[in-house]
């Protein structure tokens, strides 16, 4: 098994019952053959670089998935196809940081930069 973390972006105009859908559905995906959610981190509404198909905004889902290459390029089958996605991106690695959350807000980073 490999670990991965895998990002996807779904539409800025897309509500917050589809996004838990997505989670949901691409989480099926990955269990269904036979890999694991180490973490699931929502990062929300977040601005983009430039513009992707007349969205200035994405929604940031992402994962760490132990598994194997087929899964993931199952799981990347199926959003090439998904309307609601802009974009994904799989990044194989060596280990997980689990501890990191670089996107929670400034105020709790900074309080824990001070202790």
């Amino acid at each position: 098994m490999n670990f991965y973390e895998h990002t996807i972006i779904a539409r800025q105009d897309v509500s917050p019952s589809q996004l838990k859908q997505i989670e949901e559905k691409y989480s099926k995906i990955v269990e269904k053959l036979d890999g694991d959610i180490v973490q699931l981190e929502n990062w929300g509404l977040m601005n983009l670089s430039y513009l992707i198909k007349k969205n200035k905004k994405g929604n940031y889902i992402h994962f760490k998935i132990k598994a194997d290459g087929k899964t993931i390029s199952e799981l990347e089958k199926n959003e090439k196809i998904d309307k609601n996605l802009l974009r994904y991106l799989t990044v194989k690695v060596k280990k997980f940081d689990l501890n990191t959350n670089y996107f929670k807000k400034n105020e709790e980073n900074e309080n824990l930069e001070k202790n």
